[in-house]
C-alpha cells in the first residue's frame, strides 16, 4: 500500500482510508492474533464473548476461534477494565502497562457512580481486604460484595465490590469470555493471575503514539475519547517534534506518525462486517470518518448497546447480528457487561454458549441504504465467510434496505 504525500488538510474520506488501513480493514492481515490485539491496544470485550472473536475475524487472514481461546487459557491475553472504564481483552503485557496509566479513569468512575454510597469507607483498606479475598480464589462481584459487606453491614455490597474493581487491576478468569463455554465473571488480581506486578513506570507518551498507529491521524480530543483520560493536549504538544501534523476539514489539528499509512482517498474499501462494540466506532470524538451522523442512532443505542456494523465503501451502512439457532434449553445471546460494572457485570450464571463448530447459526444483515449488485454480492460473500467461521450450518438473511 503506497502512502499518500502529506498535505496540509486531510479530507474526511482520507481520514477514513487511513483508519481502515491501520485497523486492517482494507485487507486482512497475515499476523498472529496476539500481535493484532497488541496493535489495536485491546479489543472491546464489553459483551461476553463474541465481539473479540469477531473483531479478529474481520481483520486476520485465516483466523480460527481456537487461536484466541488458547491465548485466553494460557494467560497470554486477559479481560480487564481499561479504556473508558470498560472491559477490554488485551495482551498480558498491555494489561500490566495500560492499567496503571488508566487508573485515573477508574478513580473518576468510582467517585461519580459510587462516591455517596462509600461515604465513610476507607477505600484503601477495603481494597486490600478485597485483594486477599480474590487472590484466595476468583470471585464474582456478587460473592465479593457479600463477603466485604460482612465487615461493613451499613454499606451497599455492590458499591463495596466496585470500589475494589476500581482500585485493583482485576482480571476475569476463564472460562469467562470463551466463545462456546463462558461462565460467571470471576475475578482475581492481574498480579496473582499473571505472576508479575504492573509496570511501575508506564509511559503515557508510548500509549499515545500507539493510539496514533492504530487510530490516527487524530486530535487530542480523539485520544481522550478513546481512553477516558483528560489533558492530553500537552502530551501531544510535547510529542509534536516527532510527529506530522495536519488539519481536518473543520480546521482542527491532527497529529500523526510520519510513516503511518495514509492511503489515497480513491483507495477501494471492501465490504466488512465489524464486530459489535468495536473500538473502530468508539475511539474518536468526531466519528464522521467512519460513522455518518444520520445512522449513528441506529447502531449506537441509548442504553449503551452497539450493534455489529456493515461497512460499505468504508462507512457504516447497515447493521448485522450473528445468532445461534439451537434448542431452547441451551440458547443464549451475548449481553453487555455494564459500563463501570454498574449493570449485570459479574453476576452471570453458568449457561454457556454452544461451542464454536457445533450447532447452527444465523447471520442477519440490515442495510440502511439500497445496495448495488456488486456490494450486495460482497455482503453475501462476507456473511458466508462469517457462517463458515462460526463453524456450523447456517442461515443467511440480507433484509431489504431500511430507508427510514
Amino acid at each position: 500500500m503506497t502512502a499518500r504525500t502529506p498535505a496540509a488538510t486531510l479530507s474526511t474520506r482520507e481520514l477514513n482510508r487511513a483508519l481502515l488501513a491501520r485497523q486492517h480493514l482494507l485487507e486482512r492481515a497475515a499476523t498472529t492474533p496476539a500481535r493484532m490485539i497488541g496493535h489495536l491496544l485491546g479489543l472491546q470485550a464489553q459483551a461476553v464473548s463474541q465481539p473479540p472473536y469477531l473483531g479478529l475475524w474481520s481483520r486476520l487472514d485465516g483466523f480460527t476461534p481456537e487461536q484466541l481461546t488458547e491465548l485466553m487459557e494460557s494467560r497470554a491475553v486477559v479481560r480487564i477494565a481499561l479504556q473508558r472504564g470498560t472491559i477490554h481483552l488485551v495482551t498480558a503485557d498491555d494489561c500490566l502497562t495500560l492499567r496503571p496509566l488508566l487508573q485515573p479513569v477508574l478513580d473518576q468512575a468510582l467517585r461519580n457512580t459510587y462516591g455517596k454510597r462509600l461515604a465513610g469507607v476507607d477505600v484503601d483498606k477495603l481494597a486490600e481486604t478485597g485483594r486477599a479475598l480474590v487472590e484466595q480464589e476468583p470471585r464474582t462481584f456478587q460473592q465479593l460484595g457479600a463477603l466485604l459487606g460482612e465487615g461493613l453491614p451499613d454499606h451497599d455490597p455492590a458499591a463495596l465490590a466496585q470500589a475494589v474493581r476500581c482500585r485493583l487491576p482485576l482480571v476475569q478468569v476463564p472460562p469467562r469470555g470463551i466463545w462456546g463455554r463462558s461462565g460467571p465473571a470471576a475475578h482475581t488480581t492481574a498480579e496473582h493471575w499473571l505472576g508479575r506486578r504492573p509496570d511501575e513506570h508506564p509511559s503515557l507518551d508510548a500509549m499515545v503514539l500507539r493510539y496514533l498507529a492504530a487510530f490516527g491521524p487524530a486530535t487530542a480530543t480523539d485520544v481522550q475519547k478513546w481512553c477516558g483520560l483528560t489533558r492530553l493536549g500537552k502530551v501531544l504538544a510535547a510529542l509534536a517534534p516527532q510527529l506530522t501534523t495536519f488539519r481536518d476539514e473543520q480546521g482542527r489539528i491532527l497529529y500523526d506518525l510520519p510513516d503511518a499509512p495514509r492511503p489515497d482517498a480513491a483507495t477501494p474499501a471492501p465490504v466488512r462486517l465489524v464486530a459489535p462494540f468495536d473500538n473502530l466506532l468508539l475511539s474518536h470524538a468526531d466519528r464522521s470518518r467512519i460513522l455518518p451522523e444520520e445512522v449513528r442512532s441506529r447502531v449506537m443505542t441509548v442504553n449503551g448497546l452497539i450493534a455489529g456494523s456493515l461497512l460499505v465503501d468504508g462507512l457504516v451502512a447497515g447493521s448485522w447480528e450473528l445468532t445461534e439457532v439451537r434448542p431452547e434449553r441451551s440458547r443464549r445471546s451475548d449481553r453487555a457487561e455494564g459500563h463501570g460494572g454498574s449493570r449485570g457485570e459479574g453476576q452471570g450464571g453458568g449457561r454457556g454458549e454452544a461451542p464454536v463448530g457445533q450447532g447452527a447459526w444465523a447471520v442477519r444483515v440490515r442495510p440502511f441504504t439500497a445496495l448495488g449488485r456488486r456490494d450486495a454480492a460482497a455482503v453475501e460473500d462476507e456473511a458466508g465467510r462469517l457462517l463458515e467461521f462460526a463453524g456450523g450450518t447456517g442461515v443467511l438473511r440480507i433484509e431489504p434496505p431500511d430507508l427510514r
